[in-house]
């Protein structure tokens, strides 16, 4: 497996292999890659016949106050981790090779959504994001892109920008990957104390209590959310956000959810001063 740190240098190393007929498959981390990222690699393996993990941590997609500083950084692990799964390269460009004049004038918004969930709370992130998607995009010429269900807004944006912009591309879902406890795997689970770790589970434990209540019967948007709001703060967590949405616009849902609705529940907590996210759909 190879490390490309240029632009120009995954280009020329892709371009003849897409000549060739090979599909492309990219996996855009920021990096800490554990193994919900391995089951994304695993994905594109598996699908394509050649991988690119992209390995960069995104300057324009962090708040003033974020976590941008101290984001574990461990590029040689990275990449033994990715190739042990069996991607081919790792695109680790850095800030200057990605935005060589600083940040960039050209930005990449979603206006009706990048300000509603997590976006409310953090401005600016996923216009940061879905700039930097589009640039991996345009820059490896994959035919297939890999996205966890984790970043559930997210992997939203990322389709339709996909749909509004025509990209040759293709996007991929892929489950959430969970710890044996059943907390999401995330980077930034390393920062949770062993105490921490055990109160997160109020994300989880909610969200799979309301979605017990729903197959049993109960329709009641304010009561399917309360029910995840409850197990947070009983786990001592912070709440963000708690918000049932459709799946199809994630336009948020109110009153009764209609047997033909397909719901998602979205929540973000924080425990201690993580910040953690995590989403299960009803239907």
């Amino acid at each position: 497996m190879q490390i490309i740190k240029s632009i120009d240098s995954l280009r020329q190393t892709l371009a003849p292999l897409a000549k060739e007929g090979k599909r492309i498959g990219l996996v855009p981390t920021m990096g800490a890659l554990h193994e919900g990222h391995g089951a994304l690699i695993k994905a594109s393996v598996s699908e394509c016949d050649v991988t690119v993990v992209s390995v960069f941590l995104n300057p324009i997609q962090f708040g003033k106050n974020e976590d941008l500083d101290k984001y574990p950084k461990r590029l040689e692990a990275d990449a033994k981790l990715a190739e042990s799964i069996g991607a081919d390269y790792v695109f680790a460009p850095s800030v200057a090779e990605m935005y060589p004049d600083g940040d960039p004038m050209t930005l990449v918004r979603d206006e009706a959504l990048e300000g509603m969930y997590c976006g409310a709370y953090r401005p600016g992130h996923f216009r940061g994001v879905l700039t930097v998607v589009s640039k991996l995009f345009l820059i490896s010429g994959a035919n297939d892109a890999y996205f966890g269900e984790k970043d559930y807004q997210q992997v939203f944006l990322i389709e339709r920008m996909v749909k509004d912009l025509n990209f040759n591309i293709k996007i991929h879902r892929v489950k959430i990957v969970r710890e044996e406890s059943g907390l999401a795997r995330s980077s930034r689970n390393e920062y949770l104390t062993q105490e921490e770790r055990d109160q997160a589970l109020g994300i989880y434990n909610g969200l799979k209590a309301a979605k017990a209540a729903y197959e049993a019967g109960e329709r009641s948007v304010s009561k399917i959310r309360d029910i995840v709001v409850k197990s947070i703060v009983a786990a001592r967590g912070v709440v963000q956000y708690v918000e049932v949405a459709n799946q199809k616009n994630l336009q948020k849902c109110n009153g009764a959810l209609a047997a033909e609705d397909k719901a998602v529940i979205l929540a973000a907590a924080f425990f201690g001063k993580t910040r953690l996210i995590d989403n299960m759909e009803l239907n």
